[in-house]
């Protein structure tokens, strides 16, 4: 268990500089030099569903497996993390999770401690980690300020004390529109931040297919930190087509807190099919509330063909057996989709970014899949869409397929910025 106000305590003193600050400090100091891989740390701030998670973990899968490999440490605010199954030797630093309820505005999930408290113990951990064990590499993912800023502090005491070390933000294709990206971070101070702490970016993307730089008003002398790296997904697996199986079709909602719509919409599809003609699996997310899982399991009792099932830790092995994929389109489905080569149906959420609809629009126009937007007819779109592919209708691509090189990517630069796969840590003194 957290000890929530010790560590508050201990956020102030590292924060401040006092007697607790000290003791973390030299003790690092007294390390002496050895040689070992090199360490990388992944911060996931986690605020809402799984895809930062998921997208992390795929990244140290791969940085683990890499001979010689790395020392990796994942920082996370999922609530989930407990329960995953993560790659074998990766450490863990859960941090107190916490749920965004509004732009820019965060409160504790399962706490009824103040947010300030809950964000000063995640800010003492991360330092605290920081401190202790030297990374030689920190990758953040996707909020360069962190939840709340929370890493501010993290960042400064890197750039004055251990300049060695690596920042690098790890930055997804599509955040939300050009107009919304470019107040946000206007506000923020986004590009300054961008310019004085970070030392490279790696975008999770394809330029030609969507240009960043352009997107977001990145200025050149920011640009010339920033490499694409293509899309970052699970390894995917084919199984062979079983002849005479019942069509199956994957469901999908990723967290879930916001997916009830998608599965309603297709439980009042099948209605509108015969029955026993698909199997269905359906994800709710583990995100998702009591009341709407109830709800669907209701819905679903009038269909035997239907299984629901609150989460999977291993979706790539979930879509090797579907034929077909219903989603909604956030990064990590999205990309493990098209890895995948299932057709899909991909339903973007509404709100309150426009990135989901976005990258569906993306998907669509390219051929890998098929996109609906919501409405009240969902539902009958839905059921036409499933017929037409039980009839063999199929997406088509119009291009090759997809760079899917990503978490390969990201080791190779590391390694790149490494100057050799290991080296000397030097006592600090």
């Amino acid at each position: 268990m957290l000890d929530i106000p010790h560590m508050a305590d201990t956020a102030d003193e590292l924060l401040r500089g006092g007697p607790g600050f000290c003791e973390i400090w030299n003790g690092a100091r007294r390390v002496r030099s050895s040689r070992r891989s090199p360490r990388v740390f992944l911060y996931s701030h986690d605020t809402y569903g799984l895809g930062h998670l998921r997208r992390n973990l795929a990244i140290a899968e791969h940085l683990l497996a890499r001979e010689p490999g790395f020392s990796v440490r994942l920082i996370t605010g999922s609530p989930v993390i407990g329960s995953w199954t993560v790659p074998k030797g990766l450490d863990v630093t859960p941090l107190p999770p916490v749920v965004k309820i509004a732009a820019e505005v965060y409160a504790p999930r399962n706490s009824t401690l103040p947010f300030g408290l809950i964000k000063a113990h995640r800010e003492a951990q991360i330092l605290k980690a920081v401190i202790e064990e030297k990374p030689d590499v920190l990758l953040v993912d996707h909020a360069p300020a962190g939840m709340n800023a929370e890493l501010l502090s993290t960042l400064a005491f890197i750039r004055r004390e251990m300049p060695a070390t690596h920042v690098i933000l790890g930055l997804r294709d599509i955040l939300d529109d050009s107009g919304t990206v470019r107040e946000i971070w206007e506000r923020q101070g986004i590009i300054p931040l961008l310019d004085n702490l970070y030392d490279h970016i790696l975008v999770y993307g394809c330029r030609a297919l969507f240009d960043v730089v352009k997107a977001y008003g990145i200025p050149a002398r920011v640009a010339a930190k920033l490499d694409y790296c293509g899309y970052v997904a699970r390894s995917a697996r084919r199984a062979a087509a079983v002849p005479g199986k019942r069509p199956e079709i994957l469901v999908t909602a990723g967290g879930g807190e916001d997916g009830y719509f998608l599965m309603e919409a297709y439980l009042q599809a099948l209605a509108m099919l015969p029955h026993a003609v698909v199997r269905s699996r359906m994800v709710t997310g583990p995100l998702m509330c009591t009341e709407q899982r109830r709800s669907l399991d209701a819905l679903a009792a009038r269909n035997p063909g239907v299984e629901i099932t609150a989460s999977t830790t291993d979706l790539p092995e979930m879509l090797e057996h579907a034929d077909l994929v219903i989603a909604m389109a956030g990064y990590n489905t999205s990309v493990e989709i098209v890895a995948s080569g299932k057709p899909a149906v991909l339903v973007p959420r509404a709100a309150p970014r426009a990135e989901q609809r976005m990258r569906a629009a993306m998907l669509a126009r390219l051929g890998y899949v098929w996109s609906l937007e919501q409405g009240p007819d969902l539902a009958e779109r839905l059921a036409h869409l499933v017929s037409a592919f039980l009839d063999g209708a199929r997406p088509r691509p119009v291009r090759p397929a997809l760079d899917l090189g990503g978490a390969a990517r990201v080791g190779d630069h590391l390694v790149a910025l490494m100057g050799t796969p290991m080296r000397e840590q030097e006592a600090i003194i």
